[in-house]
Parts: structure tokens; sequence; C-alpha cells
């Protein structure tokens, strides 16, 4: 695995030189040269917590909760300054239906700093699909919501530790308090998962109120608990070609690897943005020069917040050619990459700088290339995600186990 993942790094940055994080970091960020900036908020609560999950998370307390957001609002003011335009913001967690009475109060605090263009979108667990959540979330501003369904099957969510998931009440709720875009989410390649299993899942959705529909890979974290294997390579491969192939078939549009929708306006994702500010524990904020981590601990992150310093953990400072491979692998997830897009962020050519790589991605079935934008077959798609799971355990999976143990390690090498 890690072998894998070495040699691609060396063979696209040029360089044996690894990625090297370390706590050389910035107090005041600088994004005024970012043209197309997201903003994400971490909310690590949730009313229990799921052995799978290998997110930062810990179960609700309110006193905690409190003081949590509190910290979170000052991080908010010590990171903005005068106003600048931003995409999109999004909540994830966690559970951060959870913050609802007080997501406003963060929402405010972040639009005296950023004008958000293109909407603002939250998870949610299933049983905080209600009514008064909803009018809650909507009065909030919130545009987008993300509802973490997992399975509506019984079978799969007592593998997973869920709790039922009632379809009809989720309906109900979600024609009572519309919102510009309802996805679902499904885990996939779950043990014993067939593709009826998975098809029955996205016919449920589309019927229940959703309009948009993310199938993730289930992944065997080291850093979690969960007893579950992985699923072994080829069936995995045959269930998510199966999956495409009927998303397809029912013209759902396809937005990324994992992501479908029947209306093509309901864009959904955490993922696909060149730069953006994370803000809260384990947050990460990618800029045009580093990536940075804030630590994973509850309590060390309000005390560094009340020492009025950021509370970044680690710092990775790029190289060009690192940046460039960190955008392609992102970029690469919504399955098209435009030249274009590549010139703009860069100044230079895709062609020119990848060529050979290009070439080769479509000699092997995985790209296509029409007028400048190259874009993913399922071949590619499935090489892609595949790819994914060991740049995830050798990359994600370390780096959020050592933060687990430590809220400021002095470096980390991947």
């Amino acid at each position: 695995m890690s072998i894998l993942t070495d040699l691609t790094r060396m063979w696209l940055t040029r360089s044996v030189h690894p990625f090297r994080f370390t706590q050389d970091n910035d107090q005041h960020l600088d994004y005024r040269d970012c043209d197309r900036l997201g903003l994400y908020v971490h909310i690590p609560f949730c009313r229990s917590l799921c052995d799978f999950c290998p997110y930062c998370k810990e179960v609700w307390n309110r006193e905690r909760f409190d003081r949590y957001i509190d910290a979170l609002l000052r991080e908010i003011h010590m990171t903005g300054g005068e106003k600048h335009p931003v995409t999109s913001l999004y909540f994830g967690g966690g559970t951060p239906a959870l913050a609802a009475d007080r997501l406003g109060e963060i929402i405010q605090a972040l639009s005296q700093h950023f004008t958000i263009t293109e909407g603002i979108g939250v998870e949610l667990h299933p049983c905080d699909v209600t009514v008064p959540v909803l009018q809650t979330l909507k009065a909030a501003g919130v545009t987008r919501i993300s509802i973490g369904i997992q399975s509506f099957q019984e079978k799969f969510r007592d593998l997973l530790g869920r709790p039922p998931v009632h379809p009809e009440v989720l309906s109900a709720a979600l024609a009572a308090v519309p919102f510009q875009t309802v996805s679902m989410d499904f885990i996939f390649a779950l043990p014993g998962q067939t593709f009826e299993d998975l098809r029955a899942d996205v016919e449920a959705a589309f019927a229940h109120g959703a309009n948009h529909i993310a199938i993730y890979p289930f992944i065997d974290f080291t850093c979690t608990a969960s007893p579950l294997p992985a699923m072994e390579k080829k069936k995995k491969r045959v269930l998510l070609d199966q999956i495409t192939a009927y998303c397809s078939q029912q013209n759902y549009s396809r937005s990324s690897v994992w992501t479908f929708s029947n209306d093509p306006e309901a864009g959904y994702s955490s993922m696909t943005r060149d730069t953006f500010l994370g803000f809260g524990c384990s947050a990460v904020t990618l800029l045009r020069d580093q990536f940075k981590i804030n630590t994973f601990d509850l309590d060390a992150y309000c005390r560094q917040i009340d020492s009025g310093r950021l509370p970044t953990s680690l710092t990775l400072r790029f190289t060009l050619r690192q940046r460039m491979v960190y955008w392609l692998f992102w970029k690469a997830y919504s399955t098209r990459v435009p030249e274009e897009d590549f010139r703009k962020f860069f100044g230079v050519s895709l062609r020119k700088t990848y060529g050979f790589e290009l070439w080769l991605a479509q000699k092997l079935g995985f790209a296509t290339v029409h007028n400048g934008v190259y874009e993913m077959t399922p071949k590619g798609a499935f090489y892609y995600h595949y790819y994914e799971n060991f740049y995830t355990l050798a990359y994600i999976d370390k780096m959020w186990g050592v933060l687990r143990q430590e809220a400021f390690p002095e470096s980390l090498t991947l």
C-alpha cells in the first residue's frame, strides 16, 4: 500500500521528498489570492458514536458544546478580515444539526468576513429530519442538506449500528420544508451487499425526497473500532459498475465519482473546491501554498483559541509539483479536469506539465478528452476509487491516527 502511494507521489511530484507536516504555522492566513474560496465548519458532536466513522467526534454534552461554539466564533473572527467572496459554506461533523439553535450565530459571524455566493450546506442525521429542525436551518440561510442514511435496509443498518430510518417520515418533513438540494448518503461495498440492495436504496432515496445521492465506499480505517471487513476488489468493481450503469440508464447526472442526481442543479459535495478555509476541531484549510489541519483535541482547541492563537496542529508547505498533484487528485473526483482550470490556477499548461500521464490515461482507457476537458471513463472512475482507498489508508488514516493521540505533534512525514 505505502509502496504504491510512495511511487505515485515520487513520479508525479518529480521528487523523492515526502509530504512533511510541521508546527511551522501561520497565525495570519493569506487567502486574498483565492478566487473560488470555500468555507468548512466542523461540529464534532453526535448523540452516539458509530464505530465505522473515522471523523473527529464526541458524544453530545451541552456545556462542552457551548464552550466549543464560543471558541469557534472567536476562531472565525481571528481568521477573517475585510469581506471576501466565497463560493459556499459547508457544515460537517459529527452531527451539525445538533447545532441548529446556534447555526444562525455561526453563519452571521462568517457573514461579517465573507460573502457566500453559492449556498450553505449542512449534514443531518436521519432523526434530525423533522419540520422544526428543517425550519430552523432554512431560517438560518441553509440551502442544501445532506442526510446520512447509509442504508434504508435493516440488515445493513444492523451491521453499521445505525437506528431505524422511516422513509415516509423523511418524505413528509422534506415536502413541508423544501431545499434547493436534498442529498442522501449511502455506503457501498458492505459485507454481503448486492447490486439489488444498492439499487433499492437509490430508488427509495429518489422516491422519498432526495434529488441527489452520494454512494461512498466503505473503508476499513485502522483508527476506528469497526469489525467489518473490506469487500474484495473484483466484487467492489462489479458493484460500482452496475450502480453507475443503472444511474446512467435512469438519466441521473453524475457530478463526481460517487454522486448522482435527478436534477442537474442539485449539486452537493464537500470535496471539489480548489481552496477553502476550515474552522473547528480537525478542520482542514487548503490555500495556494499550504495545507493545514486543526487539532483533533476539543479541549486543546479551546485553550489555543483562549490564548489568542489559531488552533493549527500541523502545516504542509507545498512545493509547486506537490500542489499540482493535490489539485489534480481532488479535481479528478468530479470526473472532469478542464485544462483551462489548471492553467488559471497554476499559470502553466496541463498538457505540457503532465502530457505523458494524460496520454497514458487515455491509452489505458481511464479518460477521454473533448474540447480541452479530460473526462473520466467508468473504468477510470473505478481505479480512481481504488487508488483513493490506498491514499486514504496511507495518508489520511495515518494522519488522523497520530492526531487522535497528540493535540500538537512536532511533525509528520507522509
